[in-house]
């Protein structure tokens, strides 16, 4: 699988599961993720891909700027109606 920085990740192991995460980088053999609170830019979250699940979403680069913005995207795409 390939992954882009942006594209919106579910984890589906783990104490994040169940979480939205977006790519904010590659480590040799796991993915950096960030969901702009627990995990921010800062401090990205460090996981095994076989622990993700890929979604249809990816966040433009304008989108990642800032931990609040990505807070809102995720948010937007985990309740698309409120």
């Amino acid at each position: 699988m390939e992954y882009v920085k942006g594209q919106v990740l579910l984890s589906t192991a783990g104490h994040d599961k169940g979480e939205l995460m977006a790519v904010t980088g590659f480590d040799e053999k796991r993915i950096l993720l960030c969901n702009g609170k627990s995990h921010k830019l800062e401090k990205p979250k460090a996981k095994n891909p076989k622990h993700l699940r890929e979604t249809e979403f990816v966040l433009s680069e304008h989108s990642m700027a800032t931990n609040r913005s990505i807070r809102k995207q995720l948010n937007k795409i985990a309740n698309p109606g409120g």
